[in-house]
């Protein structure tokens, strides 16, 4: 029987209860949450949103464009070699661990993308904007859901355990009515037997929080079991690095009846010393998208990674090393479910008189498109849906055939 969908926890509601039953809130403020769903199907979707907005022009970059060495000499004169992904783009050099995935057609890129937004570049914003999928140029304070979420509402017989959300990044790509599941690591329950009991007599009269906390101490009774099989050599060695361990979590789950995941990687916002501060943010994007192909083992197959960010950035460096704001930026996918070793897209130039106000990569294509023609490609959805309830406004244009 389908559940109905419980509300979110709220963060008040949350802490008070913490106290009882020892959760570790001091950890609270530095919690990145991992959101799970399940849906009917053998396809694995994972959405990893760039909260920052990553520099797309250094990590896939157009060294075939005359222009493009000349505006990032700061970027190309690092010693290393960038390697090639074909005559024209050249992979940033941080990400050289995910050649093999190039080679064996399960990464891909996509340039010039952006979602509608323009002009005032704002974090808060263009993250909105982008996790909400909406098709106008603004924040819509009245849409309340997140496209992943209006995704989840149309599929028939969604099964999901109840909501609850952890941590500092709400995840507002997969809020709304249908349910999910929300966890963030390094939360541990701490219960004893009498202490279970105690906080199951407190709210067996409240159906969402009773919902939530028995969820709660499944998760945590299984992360321990997990744990426990790591010390015996019973499981796969534990992976370092925050947003690897994020990965790692959800592609235990994702083995599972998990089909749906999304987590948050942050720290894009590259205004000074993007060589430096680039290469550990991309470092540790590769070694979660390695973590996911590592974990899912055979479910790596039918997998898809989108990996998004609210914006790209400027063309030229500024006087700090860095890059500002800007607009056209770069969507990262993976998986063995897509059509890999490709950069997609229509290239636009970097003369002056081609970028976006004389300042930024001129989006050729909207990056919500991308996402909904692989939600077509892995669930069969109708396009009409995809362009009018999912991403209210889009006009998908032509297939790119990013799913194999």
């Amino acid at each position: 029987m389908t559940q109905k969908p419980a509300r979110p926890l709220s963060r008040r509601l949350f802490l008070r209860s913490a106290s009882l039953i020892g959760c570790s809130a001091a950890a609270w403020p530095l919690l990145s949450p991992v959101t799970f769903a399940s849906a009917p199907g053998d396809a694995r979707l994972v959405v990893i949103i760039l909260r920052g907005a990553m520099d797309g022009l250094d990590v896939v970059r157009p060294i075939g464009d005359p222009d493009y060495a000349t505006y990032r000499h700061a970027s190309l004169t690092n010693g290393k070699t960038d390697p090639a992904l074909n005559d024209f783009y050249a992979l940033h050099p941080a990400m050289a661990d995910l050649m093999p995935l190039w080679k064996a057609g399960e990464l891909g890129f996509a340039h010039a993308v952006a979602t509608p937004y323009r002009d005032k570049r704002s974090h808060f914003d263009g993250q909105d904007i982008l996790e909400a999928g909406t098709g106008l140029d603004v924040p819509q304070p009245q849409v309340r859901d997140g496209w992943l979420n209006r995704m989840l509402q149309a599929m028939p017989d969604l099964q999901s355990d109840t909501a609850y959300a952890v941590g500092r990044d709400e995840m507002k790509v997969i809020e709304g009515s249908a349910p999910s599941m929300s966890w963030a690591p390094k939360t541990q329950l701490r219960l004893s037997d009498q202490s279970q009991r105690l906080l199951e007599r407190i709210y067996e009269d409240d159906p969402l929080f009773h919902a939530a906390s028995q969820e709660a101490i499944e998760i945590s009774a299984r992360l321990e079991a997990e744990k426990e099989a790591q010390a015996t050599g019973m499981a796969r060695p534990a992976i370092k690095g925050q947003a690897a361990q994020l990965a790692g979590f959800a592609a235990s789950r994702l083995r599972e009846d998990t089909q749906i995941a999304t987590f948050s990687i942050g720290g894009w916002d590259t205004h000074r010393n993007q060589r430096n501060v680039l290469a550990g943010r991309l470092g540790d994007l590769s070694g979660a998208i390695l973590a996911l192909k590592s974990g899912l083992g055979r479910d790596w197959g039918k997998t898809t990674v989108l990996a998004m960010t609210e914006f790209g950035r400027t063309a030229r460096e500024n006087g700090t090393g860095g890059t500002d704001h800007g607009t056209g930026g770069a969507l990262i996918m993976a998986g063995g479910a897509i059509r890999g070793g490709q950069v997609y897209g229509h290239w636009p130039d970097l003369a002056d008189h081609a970028l976006f106000e004389q300042r930024d990569l001129m989006p050729t294509a909207d990056v919500r498109a991308y996402a909904a023609w692989a939600m077509r490609g892995m669930f069969g959805f109708e396009k009409g849906l995809l362009e009018s309830t999912v991403f209210p406004s889009l006009d998908m244009g032509d297939d790119p055939k990013i799913i194999s």
